[in-house]
């Protein structure tokens, strides 16, 4: 496999660095209220107006959440509760990353600048970012956008931080839908899926896949 180093590997954080525990969090809250069936179901409809949360003006990242979580219980028929929602949020902050994470991000950062591009807030960021296991250059938020992705703007927004183009970027993501289908549009220079087994591959949309971040430091020679 040949090799390319870009001038930043840029990152998707949760999901494909942090585990991303939104739907387990949910299954917390309501199990003792749903059939396991209708947990499923619940679950799926919630990560579903998440991302139809995100798509249009910016709002802060615990009101996607409340939105969405009001939206998938008068979907299922029973009360919402904020509270309910509320302890979800409260979770975020303590998601750890993925086992295979800090290893991998170490042995890159050494050589490459790494960067997070994150459907997050400027306060919450910092306490998943440290718990990563390595140096990051920069970590930027919807919130600082003013966009979440999958919209161009929160990608237009990190390269005019890093003073760079999509054409000098590695962009790594678990997720199809929030970024890789738009890293293929705005033509990135090179796309990684870390396939964690949340979306299934698609060819079309022109990636490396890589099972977790230990095979990210073979992508550039390392």
């Amino acid at each position: 496999m040949s090799t390319w180093r870009p001038k930043f590997i840029t990152f998707d954080c949760y999901g494909t660095l942090i585990n991303f525990e939104m739907g387990p969090a949910a299954r917390r809250v309501y199990s003792a209220r749903l059939t396991p069936e209708q947990m499923d179901a619940f679950v799926a409809d919630f990560s579903a107006y998440r991302l139809d949360e995100v798509l249009g003006p910016w709002k802060p990242y615990q009101d996607v959440v409340r939105n969405a979580v009001e939206r998938t219980c008068k979907l299922h028929g029973f009360a919402y509760d904020p509270a309910d929602a509320q302890r979800i949020i409260d979770e975020i902050p303590s998601w750890g990353p993925h086992p295979d994470t800090p290893a991998g991000l170490a042995k890159v950062a050494k050589e490459i600048p790494l960067v997070v591009l994150s459907n997050s807030m400027t306060n919450l960021i910092p306490h998943s970012v440290a718990k990563l296991g390595a140096p990051f250059h920069a970590a930027y938020t919807a919130e600082e956008a003013k966009a979440y992705k999958p919209r161009m703007q929160a990608f237009e927004y990190m390269f005019d931080q890093l003073g760079c183009g999509p054409q000098d970027v590695m962009h790594c993501s678990s997720s199809f839908r929030y970024d890789l289908m738009t890293a293929h549009d705005m033509k990135i220079g090179k796309r990684v899926w870390v396939n964690r087994g949340h979306e299934p591959e698609n060819p079309y949309y022109g990636y490396t896949e890589i099972k977790d971040i230990g095979g990210l430091p073979g992508l550039v020679g390392l």
